[in-house]
């Protein structure tokens, strides 16, 4: 007999491919089938739920470390509380994989159920990038405010749950809507250097969050309903998957493109209400499980080179977005997740990432030394501000170095050396490079390295990044030093 860790042993650790279809895994091979037609395998059923739900379970894991637990040692504020970091992210932070350094974060997670919550942005400096998204339970990007959307003036917007149909009350500039009843609002604020931190903060003082009932004056704030919330553990993700996925189906209410999913799910016992028991299943259909876990993992590993476009070595394309841009395409949503979990749409940042050099060998900074240059006029063309950030190529985190520098972006130009003939080169080393390059210097792990560049709120000129990775601009390739 299998035992349960036997039958969830998988990790997060996945990639994607274009469709559902490439996979054989696409809504029509699960949807529902005509009489006397035959039903979707449990293997199949088992692939299929692990890639539909990971964006899920993920999700449900950062928002139990950073509102459940405040022993995490990542936990921020309660729900409907914004928790301000008036610093940036280094290695220390170990929940979401490859964090943003470049902006001091403001987050606040959003508890829906008893009534939507009213956001506040202050009028900022039109220098300065701000942004504020929506992103939900299903890790969909649901709205935009700041620099790119609504401009720097500020506004007034209604959050409200995915059954909440009241109408909008004055004072409100914009009304957003979450597919599920847990959210996340994530504010970033430009910083532009240390010095600059005092004036983030006086930024960061200006987000408000209130309950409408609040915003109204209409009285106190209504209850919501008591959930009990299943301890997460990565440890334990192998085991508790399909527990996790339960819990947050939960509050995640189906949408018609998942219907048939959520039907085929309820076969193994996945879903609202239900439980999942591999205790009670017959040992056949245990090991049809497995395999059909084994199978998802192994689809989705296969497929990690082929998102997006190979561009000097660097892979682009457009993998976050709202509903509507998934469309059901399960396997594309999980991969989005997996490598940068709530990650902004193209439109607002575009994620050039590199585990190569630009003849497509593997980035080892145990083994090599590797210079990134710039032509003169050929940085990256953005409208907010760029940057290229180190990741450990293993966990996709921070890593630790010794001059607590975890990326170089457009802001540190001036201090910057740059050539003869007016480009910029980068070094990534494990080691420095000696004092004169030391301005240039990003540390590099001892091991596998994963480079990702980014271009906030990219120009749609010419040059371009977009359309993601066909753009008139490209990123140059990391060369190897001899």
């Amino acid at each position: 007999m299998l035992n349960r860790r036997d039958l969830l042993r998988t990790t997060a650790a996945t990639a994607l491919v274009p469709t559902l279809a490439a996979a054989g895994l696409s809504g029509p091979a699960l949807a529902e089938t005509a009489p006397g037609a035959t039903q979707p395998s449990l293997r199949q059923i088992a692939a299929a739920g692990f890639i539909y739900g990971l964006p899920l379970v993920m999700n449900y894991g950062v928002m139990f470390d950073y509102v459940l637990d405040p022993k995490s040692g990542q936990w921020k504020a309660p729900f409907n509380t914004i928790s301000n970091e008036a610093r940036v992210f280094t290695y220390r932070d170990t929940s979401i994989v490859t964090p943003n350094s470049d902006t001091p974060y403001s987050m606040a997670w959003l508890d829906l159920r008893a009534e939507p919550m009213v956001v506040t942005v202050p009028p900022v400096d039109a220098k300065r990038y701000v942004s504020v998204q929506f992103v939900d339970g299903n890790t969909y990007n649901y709205g935009y405010a700041g620099s790119r959307t609504t401009g720097n003036g500020g506004g007034t917007y209604l959050v409200v749950g995915p059954r909440w149909f009241g109408r909008t009350p004055p004072g409100i500039d914009g009304v957003f809507r979450s597919s599920t009843f847990f959210s996340l609002v994530i504010f970033r604020t430009q910083l532009f250097d240390a010095g600059d931190l005092d004036n983030v903060k006086k930024v960061q003082a200006g987000y408000q969050l209130r309950p409408l009932s609040t915003f109204l004056g209409t009285g106190e704030p209504k209850p919501a309903q008591h959930f009990r919330y299943p301890a997460f553990s990565k440890d334990r993700l192998d085991q508790e998957f399909f527990a996790y996925l339960d819990f947050a189906l939960r509050a995640a209410p189906a949408r018609p493109e998942e219907r048939w999913i959520r039907e085929q799910l309820k076969r193994i016992g996945v879903g609202p209400e239900r439980s999942f028991r591999v205790h009670e299943m017959a040992e056949a259909d245990q090991a049809e499980i497995v395999t059909g876990l084994k199978d998802g993992q192994a689809r989705l590993e296969e497929a990690v080179a082929k998102i997006g476009t190979d561009v000097n070595g660097w892979r682009i394309g457009s993998e976050f977005g709202d509903a509507e841009f998934y469309h059901g395409d399960w396997l594309l949503r999980a991969a989005a997740a997996k490598l940068g979990i709530y990650g902004n749409d193209a439109a607002e940042a575009v994620y050039p990432a590199a585990r190569t050099d630009k003849d497509g060998q593997p980035l080892d900074g145990s083994k090599h030394r590797y210079t990134l240059t710039f032509p003169k006029d050929g940085l990256p063309p953005v409208n907010a501000f760029w940057s290229v950030t180190m990741y450990d190529g293993t966990t996709q985190l921070l890593i630790k170095n010794p001059i607590d520098r975890y990326l170089i972006n457009s802001p540190m130009l001036p201090s910057l050396k740059t050539n003869a003939d007016g480009s910029v080169t980068l070094y990534i080393q494990k080691d420095s490079p000696g004092a004169d390059k030391q301005a240039n210097w990003l540390p590099a792990p001892d091991g596998p390295i994963y480079l990702v560049m980014r271009l906030y709120w990219p120009k749609t000129g010419n040059p371009s990044i977009l359309p993601a990775g066909k753009g008139t601009w490209q990123p140059p390739g990391i060369v190897r030093v001899a």
